[in-house]
């Protein structure tokens, strides 16, 4: 087995998967930073209940979203599309774990931006979409920064939600984490070791990146 495929699959899930998780944990940690919205504490703890589920029961339950007898696989199914057992699997589930830690850092970082800064803009005139982009992501960039590498590892590292979901396929589904459990089995140290130096370096490069932007947005000595 080429020791690379996991991890060159492992890269491209936890990136894709990164990059739906900003988009959503940031339209939604805005959205739902208004008082009004409607069932807000409602939605807000759907959201972080992956955070607390076992990962294996966020991957079952995706799995009963998902099959092809599910409410959203059974759509999926008449149009010929299924997402359960291939990597597009993969990215579902990683973006689901890794989606809590997202929204969590997007709310801190959006509710520690000052209210005055951005009424001053609203003083000269500018739309709300503006100050949201040219006031606000500016000074809560940092902390979006930081949840970014946060959801990053997350999406990287999953196992229990992704082997549910997508399953073991080398090749197709076996991210770094899967291969390497495969690998235990087998008795093969040698790649096992290996997937795990991988796996350490790429924490230690995310961890660094994690301290530096909490160390410039001064949460941290």
């Amino acid at each position: 087995m080429n020791l690379f495929l996991p991890v060159f699959l492992s890269l491209r899930v936890a990136a894709i998967a990164t990059v739906l998780t900003i988009l959503v944990g940031l339209g939604l940690s805005r959205l739902l930073s208004r008082p009004r919205f409607p069932l807000r504490r409602f939605w807000e703890t759907l959201i972080l209940l992956p955070m607390v589920f076992p990962p294996t029961i966020t991957g079952y339950l995706l799995l009963l979203l998902l099959g092809r007898r599910g409410p959203l696989g059974a759509v999926l199914a008449s149009m010929g599309v299924s997402v359960v057992f291939t990597a597009a699997g993969a990215v579902i589930a990683s973006f689901v774990v890794s989606l809590p830690l997202m929204y969590q850092s997007c709310k801190s970082a959006l509710a520690g931006v000052d209210h005055r800064v951005e009424n001053a803009a609203r003083s000269l005139g500018l739309s709300e979409g503006r100050i949201f982009r040219r006031v606000t992501l500016p000074l809560a960039i940092r902390g979006i920064v930081s949840g970014t590498a946060l959801s990053f590892a997350r999406a990287l590292g999953e196992f229990g939600a992704t082997l549910m979901v997508a399953g073991n396929i080398p090749g197709r589904t076996a991210t770094i984490p899967l291969a390497l459990f495969d690998a235990v089995e087998g008795g093969r140290n040698a790649e096992a070791n290996l997937l795990l130096g991988i796996t350490v370096g790429l924490s230690f490069a995310l961890v660094a990146v994690v301290g530096l932007a909490e160390r410039r947005s001064g949460k941290t000595p």
